[in-house]
């Protein structure tokens, strides 16, 4: 059972890849005004997990269905500051506990030897900081803070490690694995886990880049695991939900359940257009999402991606339950670029979908294959689409041209998109350059327009690289950039 610490979680919620490339190393357009577009504000949401932390803080895409929500508040009204905190290191992955303890997960631009930083929750600076073990560079960017406030995550060892945060006699703080269980021959040794997520029977869940998807019990040391079909990869994170693991290969997107004794099964299959090949500012040859759980009744009626198409890309909505296909919408196309390597956001009937194409990555993953075509400006683009009431299909409410440079967040409590813009040197065009402004937006969700904006720094230092930000407990946007980490407050 998950301990009572967990249970904090219900007061916080009353209250009002570019993953592989950061391992590495002044006004938007106007939004396009749709009719009968619903309220912004969406409060359906995936149910709490019980074996991970607060939703909106516990993961990368904020809870373990991949929602890209928060029931946090961004920072409020008054004069927006930003600070860069810098570690030397690009912070992917920024988490919070219940006890309001930011932890992070960077990989130093000198050694490239995974770290984590345990921070100060009101200064964002590092109180201590733990090295993992090296392996794949995709390996170990994906982790989730469970239900006592610790790290999960597998290291370059392949073994799957609880990381805590602890305070001495003296006060000072550490951190220390506090359990590790090897995932043994269920990782072969020339792969690397990409993505895990914890199920609502305390299993955690996984999956490698040479598509082998698994569980782990560490309260019994149980591994059990099974293959996806021969050339399947999975390059982005899986989402969980009461009804089953969600998994996007570059082929398929699948949910599968578990046996009595955790083998995972395959509940349904559903292929997709992965184009030609891979397209600049994709990090693979496929979908760039991590599947996202949505829906109006518990918010785990659907299930989303962005496909990869040639020409247009299309959002990919299933139901969860069967697999049908509720619909297949062409987005992005304001900005002319087809492609996302971002997990969509998902809330009650509404979706946004972030572009990505053409985004200036300084690496991508070996195997991904030559781009086509070899580079383009980046497009950026940000679209709604809404699943009709009656379920019989969807339609785009509003598509823009923003060029988000992070994965955006939907917060439920003030009814606002958050994320950061990289907006090009000379207006009007869609080129990038060392020189490029960053600003953090707040975004109207009702209607794609920015509702108020702040430069936070001019320059490569200040690159966000497609990476998810979240909101802290304080309203404090806490984001990820190829140094160190941008805490945003007002007031």
């Amino acid at each position: 059972m998950p301990s009572t610490k967990g249970r904090c979680h219900a007061r916080r919620l009353t209250a009002p890849a570019a993953l592989l490339a950061a391992a590495l190393l002044m006004s938007g357009t106007p939004a396009t005004a749709a009719t009968s577009a619903p309220a912004a504000a969406a409060t359906s949401v995936l149910p709490a997990n019980p074996y991970a932390g607060p939703p909106g803080t516990a993961t990368m895409h904020g809870d373990t269905g991949s929602s890209d929500t928060t029931p946090l508040a961004g920072p409020g009204p008054g004069s927006l500051s930003g600070k860069l905190n810098g570690l030397l290191s690009a912070c992917p992955t920024v988490l919070v506990g219940a006890d309001d303890y930011p932890v992070a997960l960077c990989t130093p631009i000198l050694g490239q030897v995974p770290t984590v930083h345990l921070l100060d929750p009101h200064t964002g600076a590092s109180l201590t900081s733990l090295q993992l073990t090296k392996g794949s560079l995709l390996g170990g960017v994906y982790a989730y803070i469970d239900h006592e406030d610790r790290l999960v995550v597998v290291d370059g060892s392949r073994s799957l490690l609880r990381i805590g945060h602890h305070r001495d006699a003296a006060g000072s703080w550490r951190l220390t694995v506090d359990s590790s269980l090897p995932l043994g021959p269920a990782v072969p040794a020339d792969d690397a886990v990409t993505g895990l997520s914890p199920d609502w029977q305390g299993r955690v869940w996984f999956a490698t880049g040479g598509g082998v998807v698994g569980t782990a019990d560490d309260r019994t040391g149980t591994v059990r695991s099974v293959a996806l079909p021969a050339g399947e990869r999975v390059a982005n994170s899986i989402s969980t939900a009461p009804q089953g693991t969600a998994v996007t290969t570059t082929h398929a997107t699948y949910l599968l359940t578990a046996s009595t004794d955790g083998t995972p099964r395959i509940s349904w299959r559903q292929v997709y257009d992965r184009g030609q090949a891979r397209k600049p500012g994709l990090l693979s040859w496929g979908s760039g999402s991590t599947p996202t759980f949505f829906g109006p009744t518990d918010g785990t009626d659907y299930v989303t991606i962005v496909d990869n198409a040639d020409t247009s890309v299309r959002l990919k909505v299933y139901r969860t339950s069967t697999g049908e296909t509720v619909c297949s919408v062409p987005v992005l196309l304001a900005s002319g670029g087809p492609g996302s390597e971002n997990s969509p956001v998902g809330a009650d009937r509404s979706v946004y979908v972030a572009g990505t194409y053409g985004y200036p990555y300084p690496a991508v993953p070996e195997g991904a294959g030559d781009s086509v075509p070899a580079s383009a400006p980046f497009a950026g683009g940000l679209s709604r689409v809404d699943v009709r009431a009656d379920g019989s299909g969807c339609d785009v409410v509003w598509d823009n041209t923003l060029r988000s440079a992070a994965v955006p967040k939907l917060s439920t409590a003030d009814g606002k998109l958050h994320t950061v813009l990289r907006d090009p040197v000379i207006p009007g065009t869609k080129g990038t350059s060392l020189l490029d402004p960053y600003r953090y937006a707040q975004i109207d969700p009702a209607t794609g327009a920015v509702l108020r904006s702040k430069l936070i720094g001019v320059g490569a230092l200040y690159d966000t690289l497609q990476m998810a930000g979240t909101v802290a407990p304080d309203g404090a946007y806490l984001q990820g950039t190829v140094t160190g980490i941008l805490r945003i407050s007002a007031g």
